[in-house]
């Protein structure tokens, strides 16, 4: 794979990536509410699902359902569900600035967890993520060499970027939110939850092209 070919598929993966979707905009939120430092875990979670994403794709999994009918419904619905449960519970918020991490050891922990898990399952269950790259990533491997030591170096550069555009997320979220009143904190997470239920309705619309 020739440095032009990864350089170019890095400009395009960037590009995506900006683009503001579900794990970008809880990285903003994440970092609104508990600063760059505490919302690292979620970025974590998000860069696994590349990695988990990018390897199912290797293995054929996209192809799977971008050719049963049934097996994407359920990473769909999934998906659907869990984005428009996010989306609420932040239209529901009270605000970023009540800081919930705050507090004893253990909350502390169960709280990064949530992080993690929330930003990683997002990623997971949406099969637009399995069929992109299923169409995106055989563009850039070369047929003649070990697609293995390919695949993971696309991963590599994919998960690098998405978490630098993360923390650039979340490092915006950690500044914006010192200067708001509780009430602009309050509408940050009504802006994103709304945008995260977009989102949903979006994934809920999106159809399997037809084989």
């Amino acid at each position: 794979m020739s440095e032009v070919t990864i350089l170019a598929f890095a400009l395009i993966a960037f590009v995506g990536i900006a683009t503001p979707g579900p794990t970008v905009l809880l990285a903003l939120t994440n970092g609104s509410r508990y600063g760059v430092k505490r919302a690292t875990p979620g970025m974590i979670g998000a860069v696994l699902s590349d990695f988990v994403l990018i390897g199912a794709v290797a293995v054929g999994l996209g192809a799977l359902l971008a050719a049963s009918e049934f097996w994407f419904s359920v990473v769909k619905w999934l998906g659907v569900a869990y984005l428009a449960f996010l989306g609420v519970t932040l239209l529901r918020s009270r605000g970023t600035l009540d800081l919930p991490l705050q507090g004893s050891q253990g909350t502390e922990s169960g709280a990064t967890r949530s992080i993690f898990i929330k930003s990683f399952l997002v990623a997971i269950t949406n099969p637009k993520g399995y069929l992109f790259f299923s169409a995106f990533l055989p563009q850039f491997i070369e047929p003649a060499l070990p697609q293995a030591p390919q695949y993971a170096m696309l991963a590599t550069v994919f998960a690098s970027i998405d978490f630098a555009v993360m923390f650039g997320y979340a490092l915006l979220g950690s500044q914006a939110v010192r200067f708001m009143r509780r009430s602009g904190s309050i509408w940050l997470d009504r802006i994103c939850g709304g945008a995260l239920l977009a989102l949903a309705g979006s994934l809920a619309l999106y159809r399997r092209a037809a084989s």
